[in-house]
């Protein structure tokens, strides 16, 4: 393993992560399919990409202040990466989150630092209105505080942040001869899917499949619905979403991918939550059509240490 030296801030530890092949859960005669595990991360997620992106880009405009209150609604890991970079840089943070998302997260937050405002959810369900309401509450805070909103489902400059990853992955697969024909990811915000296809897109074509919950159908049937898939499927078209980044929209049962992350960890050592699992399991459906030969691409979101308070691992 190549050591580069001392990094200069943690912040610097943001991104690099490995691309690594499954073996034990991929069926005979089908694609191979390339996971990027993004629970290394210093939080432990990759929206630690986002959070950095999203906060350069405001202070090189001088849209956000030395000093400034910082705010935020969230499921999850955009509040615990925006809460590590702002401690970081010296800045106050306000997060509106939910009861809806795992505890750890919210503990996150408040261990670096951040104001927290947990609005009450429809029995741990994510519903829509949640979000509205969680939205409601930043406005209040921009109001009372003067607070920079990083407004993460309207922010381009995450683009950037998960275009980097998408030129690891590139990287990554051309030091080992592999060519990638598929790129598949769960759509929160969408900031990942646009940016990371964008990358691969100009390295050569690859087909992009957007996934989201079966029960909250948005960019398949134009319905939204609840769920329990954190950072996924916000019951709206997300604006960072062009129709031209993405070749098809397809569903994913939600209780096949809890069941497939606790057979991730137990025989792949893959340790991620639902979104993740989520992701491996449409990719795996991609994988079987497109048949032996061929590569699919996705990304395991963050680490499974975030989800053992829950019931996803049957604690």
């Amino acid at each position: 393993m190549t050591v580069t030296g001392v990094r200069s801030s943690v912040l610097e530890a943001i991104g690099r992560t490995p691309l690594v092949r499954l073996r034990r859960v991929v069926p005979d005669g089908a694609a191979g399919v390339l996971v990027k595990i993004e629970g290394g991360n210093p939080t432990g997620s990759y929206k630690d990409r986002m959070a950095l992106a999203m906060i350069e880009g405001a202070e090189r405009r001088g849209e956000l202040l030395p000093g400034q209150r910082v705010v935020e609604y969230t499921g999850g890991s955009t509040g615990s990466s925006l809460a590590f970079v702002c401690a970081v840089k010296g800045y106050p943070l306000s997060v509106v989150s939910s009861d809806a998302f795992a505890e750890e997260k919210l503990h996150t937050m408040r261990a670096f630092g951040a104001d927290l405002t947990v609005v009450p959810s429809d029995g741990g369900r994510i519903t829509p209105d949640l979000f509205v309401r969680m939205e409601d509450e930043v406005r209040r805070i921009i109001e009372r505080d003067g607070a920079f909103w990083t407004d993460q489902f309207h922010n381009a400059d995450s683009l950037n942040g998960y275009a980097e990853m998408g030129r690891e992955i590139v990287a990554q697969a051309a030091d080992s001869g592999v060519t990638i024909d598929a790129f598949c990811a769960a759509v929160g915000t969408a900031g990942m899917l646009v940016g990371v296809s964008g990358a691969l897109r100009a390295a050569g074509p690859v087909h992009v499949v957007a996934f989201e919950p079966s029960t909250s159908p948005m960019l398949t049937t134009g319905v939204g619905g609840p769920h329990r898939v954190e950072g996924t499927a916000a019951g709206i078209v997300p604006p960072l979403l062009r129709r031209d980044s993405y070749d098809e929209a397809r569903t994913v049962d939600e209780s096949d991918a809890r069941r497939l992350a606790v057979r991730l960890a137990r025989v792949e050592g893959l340790f991620a939550g639902t979104s993740s699992a989520l992701n491996v399991t449409g990719a795996l459906t991609l994988a079987r059509e497109l048949g032996a030969g061929r590569t699919v691409v996705t990304v395991a979101v963050d680490s499974g240490l975030k989800y053992l308070a829950g019931d996803l691992f049957g604690a």
